[in-house]
């Protein structure tokens, strides 16, 4: 058991796809304005270690799913809570293909599970 004071931090895994997002969105913003690809990179970080710190803190949009905007940039982290990890399904636009991410679940209960 741990101790007063300790917290336990579950393992973040990425969906490859997510991953690709990822960098993808970082390369664009680099192209764009040098310098903003990693200031991307550094959103994407600040809401993992947002993510990790409170897993249940996001907005909730399916049974296990929950929703981290990033904050600076038009995109939210989409990602599962699990017992024995995180694990980062999309990095989502935040005006384009709503829940195109779907099928990257682990099963259709996740896909489609009512929130409450």
């Amino acid at each position: 058991m741990p101790s007063a004071g300790s917290y336990l931090v579950k393992l973040i895994t990425f969906h490859p796809d997510a991953d690709a997002e990822i960098t993808e969105a970082a390369l664009y913003y680099e192209v764009h304005k040098p310098g903003l690809g990693s200031d991307f990179l550094g959103e994407v970080e600040r809401g993992l270690d947002l993510i990790s710190a409170n897993p249940e803190g996001s907005q909730r949009i399916a049974r296990r799913v929950r929703s981290k905007p990033l904050w600076r940039f038009p995109y939210n982290l989409i990602y599962a809570v699990y017992p024995d990890r995180i694990r980062i399904v999309a990095c989502a636009h935040q005006k384009r293909r709503p829940f195109y991410w779907r099928s990257r679940l682990k099963d259709k209960d996740e896909r489609e599970g009512p929130i409450g």
